[in-house]
């Protein structure tokens, strides 16, 4: 195993026994160190499984994906606000500690999900099941029905939140995956016009198995979020209800959707160095404002001086 990986395992199980311990900040930070742990594991398994990895063959689409990641959960944290789904609790008080907390910990959402479904792909658990004869057939009136169903997918939880909320983890795929298969980006339609499934398998079951790691280690940490899901807070297991879980599949595809657009969008700048200046500006601008609402109105509560040294 690569290096960083023997150090992803030494700096989680270090981590977990410090959380038990509640030593601080340990137990504050304990969901950052422990994802990043988990991915730098993930990243040399990976290695040693394909031969190919972010950390090795790819390092700068790894480092791509971390801002990326951040501004992907802040467009649902956005959301948030009018569903009013989770809220956060015990967050350091000082903005300076605070602000790259939110960066850092939204930045594992795409590297975990990817890291994980790529795991799955080298391990090859989903290949009898991913290829088959079942093909779809993309007509251009598909391609221009699916966008629209990807609109009223993301306005009615806008419009009525405590109905529809749900589908805020299925609209960008219906929104988005059309304009990848016409700029001949990574699409998840080309893939099934050729009757393969296995990036579909892999991201579902990659989503399903972070959803299980985003809740365990959330649910010890003592920085958190509470869910106040409407009708189902009855029966959760740690922090999540129970119907919740099924949210964590989609979202997966969702990203990867998403990510293939903004790489068609990012080709598309590349040639204009102004462009690529205001985007980034555009970028920083967008964390803030982001950062900023989550203070107001997403944290229940923050943390003394004490659980932030």
């Amino acid at each position: 195993m690569r290096w960083y990986g023997i150090a992803g395992i030494v700096l989680l199980v270090t981590s977990e026994a410090l959380l038990f311990l509640q030593v601080e900040p340990i137990s504050t930070w304990f969901y950052s160190l422990a994802w990043w742990s988990y991915i730098l594991v993930l990243d040399a398994i990976n290695y040693r499984l394909g031969g190919d990895s972010y950390l090795t063959t790819r390092r700068k689409e790894f480092f791509w994906l971390i801002p990326i990641s951040t501004f992907f959960w802040l467009i649902f944290e956005l959301f948030n606000l009018r569903l009013q789904n989770w809220y956060y609790i015990n967050i350091p008080d000082q903005r300076w500690i605070r602000w790259p907390g939110y960066f850092l910990a939204y930045g594992t959402v795409l590297p975990g999900i990817f890291q994980t479904a790529e795991l799955f792909r080298n391990v090859g658990w989903l290949e009898r099941w991913s290829a088959g004869p079942a093909r779809i057939r993309v007509t251009s009136r598909l391609l221009a029905e699916l966008p629209v169903i990807g609109m009223i997918l993301l306005a009615l939880p806008l419009i009525y939140p405590q109905y529809y909320f749900p589908l805020v983890w299925l609209g960008f795929i219906f929104l988005l995956e059309p304009l990848n298969y016409r700029w001949g980006e990574s699409s998840l339609l080309r893939q099934f016009q050729g009757g393969d499934y296995r990036t579909l398998f892999d991201l579902l079951l990659a989503g399903f198995a972070c959803g299980g790691l985003w809740e365990f280690w959330n649910y010890w940490a003592t920085s958190k979020w509470i869910y106040t899901v409407p009708g189902f807070s009855w029966l959760k297991i740690f922090e999540m209800p129970l119907l919740g879980f099924l949210g964590f599949p989609p979202f997966a595809v969702e990203c990867y959707v998403m990510y293939h657009t903004l790489g068609g969008l990012r080709s598309r700048a590349r040639s204009v160095r102004a462009v690529r200046y205001a985007c980034l500006a555009l970028l920083v601008v967008f964390y803030a404002l982001a950062f900023f609402l989550i203070d107001e109105h997403t944290v229940r509560s923050f943390a003394s001086f004490p659980l932030s040294i």
